[in-house]
């Protein structure tokens, strides 16, 4: 595709602004396709006067369609490290997060896909820092522990990854504990999606490592079963994450150890992963069978 003009720009917002929804659709499908392309592409069309709250308007279009197109340029543009900042404003962010809880009244597929764009782009967004709290303070977080909780909910996975980026900000940790994002993640690993378990698994790694987190993660009743049955599945994601937490558990809590000792499994299992797992699930493995040998059971 040949680099765009300013005028062909021009032409395809005035047809995204017209009245008839076949022109706004074709507008935008060739907006998308465009920015998919180049970094000097998602400038130019960022740049060009009037452009993103255009497509900021269609996140309340009646038009499915419209809307989804929307959300993939603007995802587009958020490639862009410069743009991250420029799209993070206040009023998109609240847009965002109100596509993200559609899905909880509504089936249709359109929608579930616009969720799953807000969600990518709410962590695109997410990766410049100085947008983090920015997100925290506009109710971000409170939004995507609440979408989680809807078992079955669309974007999950997409959900996960934001909150995983998110809580890199010690601020937004804080604010999803108060959510109670760890009930409903630990609720997460009673599922069988492997994939969602292995972002969860990353997420309450991550929570494990502060304080308020870890004190979380020990009062939910039944988690010590769960990070031990998390030792057997096939993601290597959800074994290693599983192990780092079981780790931080023992250090913290000997009741914890004696309650994962006791599971019949529970040796054989950090055995294997000590001997077959990536060289992170080793190294915690091999820290669990240290813990085990030096632990008094009475």
């Amino acid at each position: 595709m040949p680099l765009p003009s300013n005028e062909s720009i021009t032409e395809c917002l005035a047809q995204a602004k017209s009245g008839s929804v076949e022109a706004q659709e074709r507008a935008l499908k060739f907006l998308s396709s465009l920015t998919k392309i180049s970094t000097q592409n998602r400038n130019l069309l960022a740049h060009t006067h009037e452009a993103i709250p255009i497509f900021l308007s269609f996140f309340s279009s009646s038009s499915d369609c419209l809307q989804t197109l929307s959300l993939s340029i603007l995802l587009n543009l958020s490639l862009n490290p410069n743009l991250k900042s420029t799209l993070a404003t206040t009023t998109t962010i609240h847009q965002l997060n109100s596509i993200i809880l559609s899905p909880s009244t509504t089936t249709s597929s359109s929608s579930s896909h616009s969720s799953k764009l807000a969600a990518s782009l709410v962590c695109s967004l997410a990766m410049l820092d100085k947008n983090k709290a920015v997100f925290g303070i506009a109710g971000t977080i409170q939004v995507i522990v609440k979408a989680l909780s809807n078992a079955g909910h669309p974007a999950a996975h997409h959900l996960l990854s934001s909150l995983f980026e998110l809580s890199q900000f010690h601020g937004n940790r804080t604010l999803a504990i108060w959510a109670g994002a760890i009930p409903v993640l630990v609720g997460i690993l009673e599922g069988p999606d492997e994939d969602l378990c292995g972002s969860c698994l990353s997420v309450l790694s991550l929570f494990s490592r502060y304080d308020a987190g870890m004190q979380e993660i020990q009062g939910v009743d039944g988690v010590v079963e769960l990070l031990v049955d998390a030792l057997a599945r096939r993601c290597m994601v959800s074994r290693e994450n599983a192990a780092d937490i079981l780790v931080r558990l023992f250090e913290d809590d000997e009741d914890c150890m004696r309650e994962a000792i006791l599971k019949h499994d529970f040796s054989s299992l950090t055995a294997d992963l000590s001997i077959r797992g990536s060289a992170k699930a080793r190294e915690k493995a091999t820290l669990l069978m240290k813990m085990i040998m030096e632990f008094n059971l009475d």
